[in-house]
């Protein structure tokens, strides 16, 4: 029977090869500028290999979303009741005539069934093609572009036609316009190969009133270890179980190895309990994870010890992820990946039980990102979060810049062609189906300078920011950044966490690391805590956190520290400013473990109507 069905479908690809419209009238489905900082250097080598990525529509892609809100929303009596991946992926699947006109423009090149592969929901088609070949069926010119500062080389068009009839049925093809660089978010101006020596044991505590005991250590001014951030975050004295099915990960790129010997060390010095713990490690697209001191990455290690060092004994997944755009024509680069990001994406989608918590501190500007490309990746999180899954990214480490320069005397260019000065926000961080996750300093906390934060370009402000985000904006100075940033996008960050003198061991070494690559694990770590604590009550995990913020935000502000000093400067200005409630350099601020731990296992949130207005009990 199975030889038989074989047969049959191959049969029926045979007949779509004879229909193949392969001479089709081109027309341009999307074009970009050069992109700054890029010069156009060579034409392609027709002989190298690039894998195409063709994305189908996802036409009740709104039906989804409508899903994910009422999950996600704490007032909704469907809070909680995630959807399987089953269920998911039938909402996301493309209709059968454009799977079968998409196969038959393939076939028209001579590309069969088993060149192919595709996503479980048939969303996604790749394949493997020359040069030569792509510029065909795109009819356009694939040439090297150098990126200036760099000197990284990537094989990329401005611009790509499609047969006229096939537009409505294919939404993006890729790698074609995506000219990013897809940076880490460690803040090089913060890392340190000389730890300070802690203050004096007779140093009197510092007084928190949200923190454990009211107290945190006087060293946490100094360096921030676990114990600061139990303490500071009202965590001390809860351990997670391990055996309720709760997990968390961090995700790894670029090369960046987690050694394991460095955990080691890391948990000797500040998770004693955690002696001989280990963490599993999972390679996506051929990614690697190599254990030479040498190797170790500053961010892998970052992540991993907070992460998981916060979580212990959580059961702990290290996500190393092969593949870079970066083309190297010296030595003839035989193929050239797609952006390692979306190879994560595919592989976490297709996982039938993710992990749910994973924190990642890499990103983009969003302006180097086509806006096909970032909505359909911004759509794969919301699957995630449709699933149960909760994604916090770091918001960045430029300020409202790129983080590239200076804040003082970043230029701060726009990609469209005119060259004006606009600030610049990170992607996927400006994706309003993950938690952006800014940064603070000190005890008691105040903004960090580099704290990423502003507002989105392409996706439009998300109904949970329509109270917040307003009232921010309606602070600010009449006229101040006019045309710099546009108001009515997706504001981040969303909350913070410290980010700054996080002692960590890379290499065998301790040093002292900051960046809203701290953070990000910091918060994931609380929120994993808090899935733990929610699992082990038989209730569902916390899943898609933004409206879940946005309410207690309003309506519970004690679950989160309020950030009101600080400024996060950039593009030659002084940013903005962190102001009572909400505000685009620290969100809400940083998170009450036993506050929130409280909200969510008992009784959650109710909304009362009387004459006298709303009132909310807990």
């Amino acid at each position: 029977m199975r030889s038989l069905a074989v047969y049959l479908v191959a049969l029926a690809f045979g007949s779509a090869v004879r229909a193949a419209p392969k001479d089709c009238a081109h027309k341009v489905k999307e074009s970009v500028v050069p992109p700054r900082g890029w010069t156009k250097a060579a034409s392609a080598p027709a002989n190298h290999t690039i894998e195409l990525r063709i994305g189908l529509p996802q036409p009740n892609f709104a039906e989804l979303e409508h899903h994910l809100y009422e999950v996600s929303d704490p007032f909704h009596e469907r809070y909680g009741a995630h959807l399987s991946k089953e269920e998911v992926e039938s909402l996301i699947a493309p209709h059968p005539q454009s799977i079968q006109l998409v196969d038959e423009w393939l076939v028209s090149y001579g590309l069969v069934q088993e060149d192919l592969s595709r996503s479980p929901a048939q969303d996604w088609v790749k394949v493997k093609v020359p040069v030569s070949l792509a510029e065909k069926m795109l009819d356009t010119e694939y040439h090297v572009w150098t990126h200036e500062a760099s000197g990284e080389s990537l094989v990329r068009t401005t611009s790509y036609s499609l047969p006229e009839h096939l537009h409505e049925h294919i939404d993006l093809v890729q790698p074609t316009t995506l000219f990013s660089t897809f940076k880490r978010m460690r803040s090089t101006a913060r890392f340190s190969r000389t730890t300070p020596a802690a203050p004096s044991p007779s140093a009197p505590p510092i007084k928190v009133p949200t923190a454990s005991g009211g107290e945190v250590d006087a060293s946490c001014n100094e360096t921030i270890t676990i114990t600061c951030l139990k303490q500071l975050y009202n965590a001390v004295g809860f351990t997670p179980s391990s055996k309720n099915g709760n997990k968390i990960a961090a995700t790894g790129y670029l090369g960046q190895f987690a050694n394991f010997a460095d955990f080691e060390l890391f948990n000797e010095d500040q998770v004693p309990e955690a002696v001989n713990a280990t963490f599993d490690v999972i390679s996506i697209n051929g990614g690697e994870n190599d254990q030479d001191p040498d190797e170790a990455g500053d961010e892998a290690d970052l992540d991993v010890q907070f992460a998981f060092g916060l979580t212990f004994p959580t059961p702990a997944t290290f996500f190393t992820t092969g593949g870079s755009p970066p083309f190297i024509p010296d030595v003839l680069t035989p193929t050239d990946s797609n952006e390692p990001y979306t190879e994560w994406l595919d592989f976490i989608l297709d996982d039938p039980n993710p992990p749910q918590t994973i924190s990642t501190s890499y990103a983009d500007d969003e302006q180097t990102v086509p806006v096909s490309f970032a909505q359909r990746v911004c759509n794969g999180f919301a699957q995630l979060g449709a699933r149960g899954v909760s994604l916090t990214f770091s918001s960045g480490d430029g300020g409202v810049g790129d983080g590239d320069s200076d804040p003082a005397t970043q230029e701060c260019f726009s990609n469209d062609g005119r060259n004006v000065t606009r600030f610049i926000p990170l992607f996927p961080p400006s994706c309003p189906f993950v938690t952006a996750v800014g940064g603070t300093t000190h005890i008691p906390e105040t903004a960090v300078f580099f704290s990423g934060g502003g507002f989105s370009n392409v996706f439009p402000r998300p109904a949970y920011q329509d109270i917040a985000v307003p009232e921010f904006l309606a602070r600010l100075a009449p006229g101040k950044f006019e045309g710099l940033f546009n108001p009515n996008g997706r504001a981040i960050p969303d909350v913070s966490a410290q980010a700054d003198l996080f002692k960590v061991f890379i290499g065998g070494e301790a040093f002292l690391i900051g960046g809203t690559s701290a953070a990000s694990p910091t918060f994931a770590g609380i929120v994993s805590l808090l899935n733990g604590a929610r699992i082990s009550k038989g209730l569902s995990p916390l899943g898609f956190l933004n409206p879940l913020i946005y309410a207690l935000g309003a309506i519970e502000p004690s679950a989160f520290n309020d950030i009101t000093v600080g400024n996060n400067p950039g593009c030659g200005t002084e940013g903005f400013n962190a102001t009572k409630g909400w505000d685009a350099i620290t969100g809400f601020g940083t998170p009450n473990f036993g506050k929130l731990k409280e909200i969510v296992t008992t009784g959650f949130l109710t909304l009362d109507l009387d004459s006298t207005g709303i009132s909310v009990s807990l």
